[in-house]
C-alpha cells in the first residue's frame, strides 16, 4: 500500500477479484484501486475504512444496453431517473442506446445534444453509441472520432420511424466502413422477411405474440450478419439474444476467426413465455420472451461462454404505452434497477457463482466496450463497487423503482441480493436505496 496517497480502505470476507473471491482490503486513492491487499492488512493513518463483514464486495456493474430516451421522450426515462435507478441497482457505468431519443445519436451535432442534457443529470458514468442508419454513412467516422463507443442499427423496423434500419446492401456498406476504422457494429437481428411471414394476430393472447416473433428470424439475421462479418473482417456484436439456437452459429463462427460477440438479458435468462398471463404486455419486448427450454440453452450458452455478457435492455415506455394488446403495446422490459438480484437469483438455483456474475454482468460488458479503467477490483482501475447481501430477499415492489415510470415484468417477485451500497470512484453513491447528488462523469471511447 502506497500509504500516504491512500484515503480509503474498504474491507469484506467476501471480495469479488479477478483471481476469485477472496477475504480482502482494498486501498482506494484519488478514485482509483491503489492495491487489493490481505484483509488484515493495516489501515494507513488518516485513511477512513468501511468494514462490510461479510456483505460481498462487486466491482461496479456495467450496463452497455440501456435506452435513456433523453431528451426528446423523456416522459418515458431520463438521464436523472436512469442514472439513479442504475446506482440503485449497483451500475457505476452504463452506455445509452442512439434511439428512442429526438434526435437520435446519428450525427455529432445530435450526439453534442445528448451530452449537453446528460452532463448535470448523471449519477453514475455514461457513455454514448452512435446510430447506423441508411442515410448516415458519412456521419459514422466523426462519430467515432467525437467519442462513441460504437454503432448500433436494426436489421427490422425499429418501432420509431426516425431510426430506420438496413437492408443487406446497407449493411454492408456501414459494416465496410465501421471496420475500415476499427469501430465496433451492435446489432438487433431480426430479420423482416421471416417477421413478416409469421402470423400477426392482435390481441391479449401473448402466444401470438411469441408466434410473431420466430426464433428463425432471429438465426436467420444472425446467420448473414456472421457472413458479412467474415467476409469484412468487422467486429460485430449481436444485441439481446433470445434464440437459444443461435448459438451453434455464433460458437463455430468464433471458431473460425469471425469477431463476433453476443449479449443477452435479464428478462430472457429469469423470466420465460410459459408464465407471461394474458394481457400482460409489461412483459412485451422483441425480440420476445422464450419458453423454458430456451432459456435452459441460454444458460448453456452462459456456461461454455459463447454468451459473454448480460444486459438490462432497459427500454421504458408511459404507462398508457403498455395497453392490454400485444401487437400495439410499445416492447421494452424496465429492469435497469433489477438486473443483479433477478440475475443473482436465477445464477445461484443453477449453480452459478457471484464470480460468473461478475464476469457477465461487469468485466465482460466492460471489455466490449474497452472501458479498461472499469470492470473489475484490481489496481489501476476506477474505484467503483457494488456492496451486496447475497442472502437477504426482497419482493419486487414497482412504487419503490427509481425509473420514471414504475412499470415492471418483475412486480411481486422475491428475489435474492440486496444492493446495500454502490461507490463511483471511491465516493458512495448510494446507500440503502439513499441517492447522493450526481457525481457521474461523460465517457468517450479509449478515455
Amino acid at each position: 500500500m502506497s500509504g500516504a496517497d491512500v484515503n480509503l480502505v474498504l474491507r469484506s470476507t467476501r471480495v469479488v477479484t479477478s483471481e476469485g473471491t477472496r477475504p480482502a482490503a482494498v486501498a482506494v486513492a484519488g478514485g482509483t484501486i491503489d492495491a487489493v491487499l490481505a484483509y488484515d492488512t493495516e489501515v494507513p493513518a488518516g485513511a477512513r475504512l468501511e468494514d462490510f463483514g461479510d456483505d460481498v464486495l462487486l466491482p461496479g456493474l456495467v450496463d452497455t444496453h440501456v435506452h435513456v430516451n433523453d431528451p426528446g421522450r423523456s416522459e418515458w426515462e431520463g438521464f436523472w431517473t436512469a442514472t439513479r435507478a442504475a446506482a440503485a441497482g449497483g451500475i457505476t457505468t452504463l452506455l445509452d442506446m442512439p434511439l428512442n431519443s429526438l434526435p437520435p445519436t446519428t450525427t455529432v451535432d445530435h450526439l453534442r445534444t445528448k451530452r449537453q442534457v446528460a452532463a448535470a443529470k448523471a449519477h453514475v458514468d455514461t457513455g454514448f453509441w452512435g446510430g447506423a442508419v441508411p442515410a448516415n454513412v458519412k456521419d459514422l467516422r466523426p462519430l467515432h472520432e467525437a467519442g462513441v463507443f460504437g454503432f448500433k442499427c436494426f436489421l427490422s423496423p425499429s418501432g420509431v420511424e426516425e431510426f430506420p434500419e438496413l437492408d443487406q446492401e446497407q449493411l454492408a456498406r456501414s459494416m465496410a466502413e465501421i471496420a475500415g476504422f476499427g469501430g465496433l457494429l451492435i446489432v438487433h437481428a431480426e430479420d423482416p422477411r421471416h417477421l413478416a411471414a409469421a402470423p400477426q394476430r392482435g390481441g391479449p393472447a401473448y402466444a401470438d405474440f411469441l408466434a410473431s416473433r420466430p426464433r428463425e428470424a432471429e438465426n436467420t439475421a444472425i446467420e448473414g450478419l456472421i457472413a458479412h462479418a467474415r467476409r469484412l473482417n468487422a467486429r460485430v456484436h449481436v444485441l439481446h439474444l433470445s434464440s437459444g439456437d443461435a448459438l451453434p452459429l455464433i460458437a463455430a463462427a468464433r471458431r473460425d476467426g469471425v469477431r463476433v460477440t453476443v449479449e443477452s438479458c435479464p428478462h430472457f435468462l429469469t423470466l420465460t413465455a410459459e408464465e407471461v398471463p394474458d394481457g400482460a404486455t409489461e412483459f412485451k419486448c422483441c425480440p420476445p420472451i422464450r419458453e423454458a427450454a430456451n432459456q435452459d440453452a441460454l444458460w448453456d450458452g452462459l456456461a461454455d461462454g459463447t454468451i459473454d455478457c448480460i444486459v438490462s435492455d432497459h427500454s421504458p415506455c408511459t404507462t398508457d404505452l403498455k395497453t392490454p394488446d400485444f401487437a400495439s403495446a410499445w416492447g421494452g422490459i424496465s429492469s435497469l434497477q433489477l438486473g443483479l438480484p433477478a440475475i443473482w437469483t436465477e445464477a445461484r438455483r443453477r449453480g452459478h457463482s457471484l464470480d460468473d456474475v461478475a464476469r457477465w454482468m461487469s468485466a465482460a460488458p466492460a471489455a466490449l466496450a474497452g472501458l479498461t479503467r472499469k470492470g473489475a477490483i484490481e489496481a489501476g482501475r476506477d474505484a467503483d463497487f457494488a456492496v451486496l447481501a447475497p442472502d437477504e430477499t426482497f419482493t419486487v415492489d414497482p412504487a419503490e423503482l427509481f425509473h420514471r415510470n414504475q412499470v415492471t415484468a418483475y412486480a411481486g417477485r422475491t428475489l435474492h441480493g440486496v444492493v446495500k451500497s454502490t461507490w463511483l470512484r471511491g465516493r458512495r453513491i448510494a446507500v440503502d436505496g439513499v441517492l447522493t447528488e450526481p457525481t457521474g462523469r461523460l465517457l468517450e471511447r479509449n478515455h
